[in-house]
């Protein structure tokens, strides 16, 4: 494994357990050339994913991208890491056991809206705007409205 740091092919592990979920092995590493240290996860991966965007084009599959997303969506919520990690794990293996090397950005998309639903309303509702792309405060109202059920009383008037 490279460091990081000063780009050492030779570091050393120094400590290695499984996380939380098992689904993964978190190693501490060690650099002799620079003395950093630093932490790897090695997750078994299925098969390598690409992805296809709206505009046709494809990419890899990237687990991290999916992370920062959902790290947007859930800033300041209070929901547990665990739980974050957790529906991350599922969405993964989801695509992965969906027995198709491409996926349709669509498709990671609606995963992800069907666990925020149940994860978090606000982040759900965060996600949503970038997902669906509102444009107004309209489509916000137009959302929330099927959320609730009533699409004409968006929201009540309380004093």
């Amino acid at each position: 494994m490279r460091c990081p740091f000063c780009q050492n092919e030779d570091t050393q592990v120094k400590d290695s357990r499984p996380t939380d979920d098992k689904s993964a092995i978190r190693r501490r590493r060690f650099c002799p050339a620079c003395g950093a240290r630093f932490t790897t996860f090695e997750r078994v991966q299925l098969r390598e994913l690409t992805v296809i965007k709206k505009t046709g084009r494809r990419v890899p599959f990237e687990r991290a991208k999916l992370e920062r997303s959902l790290d947007i969506s859930l800033r300041k919520r209070p929901v547990d890491p665990d739980r974050v990690e957790r529906m991350i794990n599922g969405i993964v293996r989801r695509l992965e056991s969906m027995g198709e090397n491409e996926i349709d950005s669509g498709e990671i998309g609606r995963l992800v809206m069907e666990g925020l639903e149940s994860l978090d309303q606000v982040a759900y509702v965060r996600y949503a705007s970038v997902y669906r792309n509102f444009r107004e405060a309209s489509d916000f109202e137009k959302f929330l409205g099927k959320m609730s059920g009533t699409e004409d009383e968006v929201f009540s008037e309380e004093p």
